[in-house]
């Protein structure tokens, strides 16, 4: 988080603060549920080709699990270059 924002925060109410921070944890958990949804819902759709059986086929897991791998790798490291350019501002103010 920036440090301005922190300061920010800190100047309000602690009533006020709280607020900020079950909107700010009510954020993430929806950001989290997204990534999480948009990952089953890409996977799913690129490794399933059937319904025959009811449980994946040795093909499909293996996709499945290569598929929530990558996925998850380039959040991280999104996430990590997210967080590379905030310190780089961050470090110019």
């Amino acid at each position: 988080m920036d440090p301005n924002m922190i300061a920010d925060m800190a100047s309000l109410p602690a009533e006020d603060q709280q607020r900020m921070a079950s909107m700010i944890d009510q954020l993430q958990v929806r950001d989290s549920l997204r990534m999480y949804n948009n990952l089953v819902e890409r996977c799913f759709q690129d490794c399933v080709d059937t319904f025959k059986h009811k449980s994946l086929q040795k093909q499909e897991e293996t996709c499945v699990r290569r598929c929530a791998e990558k996925f998850l790798k380039h959040s991280m490291r999104v996430g990590m270059r997210f967080a590379e350019l905030n310190q780089g501002a961050a470090t110019q103010d």
